[in-house]
This record gives C-alpha cells, structure tokens and sequence, in this order.
C-alpha cells in the first residue's frame, strides 16, 4: 500500500517552532511530525511512501536517511516552488504510476486516531474517486455534502457558498486534512502549477465524479499548525487520548 504524507509547507503558523527547520520535523513528545505520520501510515500497512518537501528539504532527507526510512521505502518530491496540495501531488504522480490501487494523502501537520483501514474499505466500496475523512466540528472552511454523503460544495471566508450542485440539503463538514484516492484522479486533474486539492475536488465534483466523504466524528483529531496546538497535542497524548 502506498501514501503520500504532504510536508512541503513552510510552518509559518508554528514560528517560532520552524524558525530552524521545516514543520516536518517539528517535535511532538520527541518525535516528529513526519516520524508520527509515517509510523501510523506503517501501522495500516503503508510499505512506500512519497514526502514533498519545499524548505529545509536537504533536512528532510538527511534524518529519514539516518533514521533507515521507518523501515520504509520513502521517495522525496521536491518542490523548488511551493505546488500546493494539489499541485504536490500531481508532480508526485510517477510514484503512483504502475498501480491501480487507491492511496492515502495524508497532512504531516495533522494528528488522529481515524481508523484508516475502515477509511479505505469505504472508499473502495463506495467506488468514490476521492474520499475526505472529514468531521461533524466548528471549522472556518466547512465541506458541503449531500444526503448520499458526495462532496456538493464549500463554505467560503466571506460566508457565501460556493456550489459544485444543487442539492435540496447540504451538511456542512470540516475536513480532517486525509484523503483517500484512486490513481485515475492523475488522468482528471486538468490544473498546472501550484494548486489547493480542494477546488479540484469541486471541479471533479462538478463533472460527476464521487467525491465521498468517510465520516469519523468520534476520533480523535487536533490540527498541529500552531506551537499551543503541540503543546495541547502533547498534554493529550500524556493523558492516553490519542497514540
């Protein structure tokens, strides 16, 4: 099984945490956010891995040398200008070039207990093209989704909704910062340069194409993107909340 652990962002939000290094290698009740990424994609049977890297890349490459990969084979996609998580992972589309077989997309900058080996029976079952692990909590960016669960549009800053359809209700969803996709989405992103996978989902949407979300409203899940997010993060994982 194979993934993609997006880590290519520049970790502004955790200054003064990436003053000297890049978000990826952020500590964590001492470990990194790659280490903990990459363990739980190992832990649901991840053998091979693509991580983006933008600042600090040489970093990256020197501690998963030193650290023998986590028992992985890793492939680095680097990024001299920053793709954005769709355009990250349109260049990294040569990794996932010889397989069928759906993979993960997973935020570094993200910590869950999201039973991904349930996400990815569903996304098989569902027959979707994209599936979002997403969540019934307050967000500043919710998800729409229609009654079938099928990705149907977004909120905006400004409070407006952007609409990829009509539909009669539409339940607003925060997006947990994981996917699941199948390699064909490779043959539909039609985008150049850096994008947000998000607008691409909408477009792919738009078409017909099953974007699903899988919903995991009672796991555990905290957003990493800010120093008291870690300290939280690490109050949680002494306190036995999370792994």
């Amino acid at each position: 099984m194979r993934a993609m652990a997006l880590a290519a962002g520049l970790g502004t939000r955790l200054r003064p945490l990436t003053d000297d290094r890049p978000k990826a290698l952020v500590e964590l009740g001492r470990r990194t956010l790659l280490e903990i990424t990459l363990e739980r994609l190992r832990g649901f049977g991840v053998s091979e891995v693509i991580v983006n890297t933008h600042p600090y890349a040489e970093m990256v490459e020197s501690y998963l040398a030193a650290n023998d990969n986590f028992g992985m084979r890793v492939e680095i996609s680097h990024e001299d200008v920053l793709l954005d998580t769709g355009g990250g992972l349109k260049q990294a589309a040569w990794f996932f070039a010889d397989s069928d077989e759906p993979f993960f997309l997973h935020n570094v900058d993200v910590l869950s207990g999201i039973d991904l080996a349930a996400m990815m029976r569903f996304h098989v079952e569902n027959d979707a093209l994209a599936t979002l692990a997403v969540q019934r909590r307050q967000t500043s960016r919710p998800l729409l989704f229609d009654e079938a669960g099928l990705l149907c549009g977004r909120v905006l800053k400004d409070g407006s909704r952007e609409m990829a359809r009509e539909v009669a209700r539409a339940e607003e969803l925060a997006f947990a910062g994981i996917h699941v996709i199948s390699p064909r989405i490779f043959d539909l992103l039609s985008e150049d340069g850096g994008f947000s996978i998000i607008p691409a989902n909408l477009r792919l949407a738009r078409a017909g194409e099953r974007i699903a979300a899988y919903r995991a409203d009672g796991a555990y899940w905290r957003d990493l993107g800010k120093p008291e997010s870690i300290v939280q993060a690490e109050r949680d994982m002494a306190g036995g909340l999370v792994g």
